[in-house]
């Protein structure tokens, strides 16, 4: 009995294959923002995506058809000078909540179906005009059309641009589909007192410096409406920095609080694809980028002064985000070469040495340290180095351990 109950050799080690494809396969979700990367001529819709946060949502989702534009397209839609609100509502009308592939597009019963889209999810539409129509229309083409938009079918189908059958399709269509429910002004978004947020969730110290340094607070809150990303240091690491900090010249100071600031919104997902340098509210005084790297979740930001880790994100609402990071950014305009030990802080400057506050924001120039002394960081080099190591390790110990697991699986049927 037992003979016959024994699985072959052959029979386990197909076995585990299949289910090691499954581990891997189920890993592997889709993501609309690599998707459409792969052509240029996607990118400002893929832009916008990203910077509604529909890119996560639709990556979150399992059977779902994706109706992409062109760049042109795009144009016709920027070229209003929408809220990103109302952006947001117009391209989630474009997000359907159903697999439509080619074939399937050919293939509608009685040629004609409506289908929710992920607008009529957000509560935001009226009645059905969170709907699309998609009709087949005479010489096998496909026409798509806005409930709301008196039974027109504007755009035509154009062609796929990727199918993963019964879990994204993303297709082509020739226009933005017209929406009057879609296109309604929203309420502008409610300005915020970023200081007030840094200051109750552990950037008291930063905030506060921040609001004593009117020429850096002003650009900050200038970008507020436009989209701004700010990476304050936690208490316990700008507490530590503090005495280096008063010791720059006005300038300097101004310049190193920019520094924790980019002019654009980016969430974390954002964050997780933008390997590499990245510009902030300093960059127009020549250079003053840092580079932005990722593992996994985590996030770093780096310069030859130091490298700081994203610990929480305490604000993320379109088209702001407040991030804590670890450590201080220290940009290598006024931080020269690799990260000394701390070293004591030095004696003030004379009262002499800040000056009137320099105009804003044309015509910027490179600025230079307070003194010799201020090219000292605030943190180790060792710090850094251990990061990295321990970075290196535990990917080196989490592939290790995949592949364990997986070779004693297969061991494991064969020895049945």
């Amino acid at each position: 009995m037992q003979n016959f109950l024994r699985p072959s050799p052959m029979a386990a080690f197909t076995a585990a294959l299949l289910f090691i494809s499954t581990i891997f396969t189920t890993s592997n979700a889709h993501n609309i923002t690599a998707i459409l990367s792969k052509d240029p001529e996607f990118s400002t819709f893929n832009h916008y995506l990203t910077l509604t946060h529909l890119a996560p949502a639709i990556n979150g989702k399992q059977t779902i058809t994706v109706l992409a534009v062109d760049n042109d397209a795009m144009h016709d839609l920027t070229s209003k000078n929408l809220s990103i609100s109302t952006v947001k509502n117009i391209l989630s009308l474009h997000v359907l909540l159903d697999y439509y592939d080619t074939k399937k597009l050919h293939q509608i019963t009685k040629g004609t179906t409506d289908v929710a889209t992920m607008y009529q999810t957000t509560g935001a539409a009226t009645g059905i005009a969170g709907h699309v129509n998609i009709t087949v229309l005479r010489g096998g083409k496909v026409g798509f059309g806005a409930q709301d938009n008196d039974g027109t079918l504007p755009a035509t189908y154009v062609k796929s641009i990727q199918e993963i059958p019964s879990n994204i399709s993303v297709l082509q269509i020739s226009q933005i589909l017209p929406s009057a429910s879609a296109e309604a002004p929203t309420p502008p978004p409610t300005e915020h007192n970023i200081t007030d947020i840094m200051s109750k969730q552990g950037c008291k110290s930063f905030a506060e410096t921040l609001a004593a340094n009117p020429d850096a607070f002003d650009t900050f809150n200038g970008n507020l409406n436009g989209g701004l990303t700010v990476f304050c240091p936690a208490d316990k690491a700008f507490n530590a920095f503090l005495p280096k900090f008063k010791n720059l010249t006005t300038v300097a100071k101004i310049a190193l609080l920019e520094f924790h600031g980019i002019p654009v919104y980016q969430s974390k997902d954002m964050l997780k694809s933008s390997n590499g340098p990245m510009n902030t509210l300093a960059t127009d005084r020549g250079g003053y980028d840092f580079d932005v790297q990722n593992d996994g979740d985590e996030i770093t930001l780096k310069t030859k002064a130091v490298t700081a880790k994203i610990m929480d994100t305490i604000f993320d609402e379109v088209p702001d985000a407040i991030f804590t990071i670890s450590k201080v950014l220290l940009p290598e305009e006024l931080f020269k070469g690799k990260a000394q030990s701390p070293s004591p802080a030095p004696a003030p400057e004379p009262a002499a040495a800040d000056g009137p506050q320099p105009p804003k924001k044309k015509g910027k120039k490179k600025d230079a340290p307070a003194d010799d002394d201020s090219d000292s960081p605030a943190d180790s080099p060792d710090d850094s180095a251990d990061d990295n190591a321990d970075d290196k390790n535990g990917a080196a110990v989490r592939f290790n351990g995949i592949f364990f697991m997986v070779l004693s699986l297969v061991l494991g049927f064969l020895l049945l």
